[in-house]
């Protein structure tokens, strides 16, 4: 399992770029320190067979992975851990060892340790080389948020807020610290905004504890997937998103800053939505359906292959 050092990103052709595009089986990156500190995104990239590690919205980490094979296909979507173990053992599959495990569904998908051949082989988790996904496991929780897509792009930062936000978004998100949320809902705030629906749902812990009508601005234009976290102060700056956007179900990756800019809820709903947001708050933006009647108790799969919450 090789470690490889790497040069600074700088450009499309860097050296980087091409360690990682050459990277074999069972090898990684891992640079920690250039973002010690701030909310980890991961990314698992399907057709490039790779999983991204972004922390505080820059890129610490990169893996190669072996995905669902044929038959098992690893679905597609937005997910948030819902659960670790180092050393989880599989109730389907022969008590199969599934070190440093990290539950994605309660059907089974989990980031774990795993067979890497250099091809997809699994029965749909992903698996990581063993050294790698125990860096991984340290540096994550539950509620961290997971894209597994068909591409993507690096994380930017969003310098406005947007309509969802005010614009002293410090101030707000200060004074709803205590606001109480429903029993058993400690988690980070997960938010789907559908412009399918025309809805904005958030979730804590997997339990919808608030939800609004969406209007969306220029409605016949499609607002693409956006995946927001949203970054703590920092350096005398006010917290900000940031974004990864994303290709899956059909639908193509969106433009961050423009698909948050077009989104708006009534001020009660905002005021409501600002109080639960906490650094490592997600926010899900897509033209796909969000069906609530697909989702049940913890098992928080924000937006799975079928297009639905």
């Amino acid at each position: 399992m090789a470690l490889l050092a790497l040069s600074p990103v700088r450009a499309a052709e860097d050296p980087e770029e091409t360690a990682i595009r050459s990277l074999k089986p069972g090898e990684y990156v891992w640079h920690p320190e250039r973002a010690p500190e701030g909310p980890v995104a991961i990314v698992v990239n399907l057709p490039e067979q790779r999983c991204f590690v972004y922390r505080d919205g820059v890129r610490i980490g990169v893996s190669t992975v072996s995905t669902g094979k044929e038959g098992h296909l690893t679905p597609t979507g937005v997910f948030t851990i819902l659960a670790k173990d180092v050393d989880h053992h599989s109730s389907l599959y022969h008590e199969a060892s599934m070190p440093y495990s990290e539950r994605l569904t309660w059907s089974g998908v989990a980031l774990h340790a795993g067979g890497l051949p250099g091809y997809p082989s699994s029965h749909g988790c992903v698996h990581l080389p063993l050294a790698f996904s125990k860096l991984l496991y340290g540096i994550t929780s539950v509620g961290t948020p997971v894209i597994i897509s068909d591409g993507h792009n690096a994380p930017q930062d969003v310098l406005d807020p947007g309509l969802v936000l005010p614009a002293d978004v410090t101030a707000s998100i200060a004074a709803g610290a205590d606001q109480k949320v429903p029993d058993g809902s400690r988690g980070p705030a997960c938010v789907v905004a559908s412009g399918a629906d025309r809805r904005l749902v958030v979730l804590r812990d997997g339990v919808e504890v608030l939800s609004g009508a969406l209007t969306v601005k220029d409605p016949t234009q499609p607002l693409g997937n956006v995946v927001y976290v949203l970054r703590p102060q920092q350096d005398g700056k006010p917290p900000r998103w940031s974004a990864v956007s994303y290709e899956g179900n059909g639908a193509r990756a969106g433009a961050a800053q423009d698909a948050l800019a077009r989104l708006m809820v009534e001020p009660a709903v905002n005021a409501r939505l600002v109080a639960l947001l906490t650094p490592g708050a997600t926010m899900l933006v897509t033209d796909l359906p969000a069906d609530s009647g697909t989702r049940s108790g913890p098992d928080l799969v924000i937006l799975d292959q079928r297009g639905s919450v």
